[in-house]
């Protein structure tokens, strides 16, 4: 049986994965700190027959276990959800809140709950395929000092998942860095205005906005266990943002 578990599924790119993944025959869990109630998880639960929604705070690691425990055996986990910089601005006026916040749910929230997983994938079977998808960003390495706390929590979850993936190789579980660019998402709302011209004019070579559509696609064949042997691997999907120009 494969079962995937996704966290911030309920909307935006986690929403995008877990449609693709339901569609292809996983049974789907979301995980997020909305409660079950919210808009966005019953649209997203409607949406999917038979998903189920876990209510998680990624920053209180202490309620790793009984998430886990809800969730049931995992064959694969996407560790997606994250926050941004609470304030864009000078990184000379960044908060310690902001920063911590970062790094709790980006960073420590993600690596603990990732953690869990990887320990109880090691008691299932190796068919189906095992995997843990981390979706960090282009972030990771384009630096923006309006948002640096955001840049160096993601930078730190890419360096999480070639941890995960060289001490999880010899088992067959595979471990993947997705590193999505500009994507329209209810995270990005805000910016739009910010980047419709400069994507236009380049920014992106494919001058268009990604779409959750565009991760889930390359996720899916890493969770079929297509790239088994590339293990480790970082994807940009990010329409050509990170490719280094003149």
């Amino acid at each position: 049986m494969k079962r995937a578990l996704i966290t911030g599924g309920q909307q935006g790119i986690g929403l995008g994965i877990a449609q693709a993944l339901h569609g292809a025959g996983w049974q789907v869990a979301l995980a997020a700190e909305q409660p079950a109630d919210a808009p966005a998880v019953q649209a997203a639960l409607a949406a999917m027959p038979g998903a189920t929604y876990h209510r998680h705070d990624l920053s209180d690691i202490s309620s790793v276990a009984a998430l886990m425990e809800a969730v049931g055996p995992v064959t694969t986990f996407v560790s997606n959800a994250g926050v941004p910089a609470m304030v864009r601005g000078d990184l000379l006026d960044m908060t310690a809140e902001s920063f911590d916040r970062c790094m709790a749910i980006n960073l420590r929230g993600a690596f603990f709950l990732a953690q869990e997983v990887a320990r109880r994938m090691l008691a299932l079977p190796p068919d189906p395929f095992r995997s843990i998808i981390f979706v960090t960003s282009v972030s990771a390495t384009m630096v923006s000092p309006d948002r640096a706390e955001y840049c160096m929590s993601k930078a730190g979850a890419a360096m999480m998942a070639q941890a995960f993936a060289a001490r999880l190789a010899a088992d067959n579980i595979g471990v993947y860095d997705i590193r999505p660019g500009i994507i329209a998402t209810p995270m990005t709302a805000p910016v739009v205005d910010r980047y419709d011209q400069r994507i236009a004019d380049g920014l992106v070579p494919a001058r268009r906005w990604g779409t959750p559509a565009d991760i889930a696609q390359t996720i899916l064949p890493l969770a079929r266990g297509d790239f088994a042997f590339a293990t480790g691997a970082v994807i940009p999907v990010d329409g050509g943002l990170s490719i280094p120009r003149l």
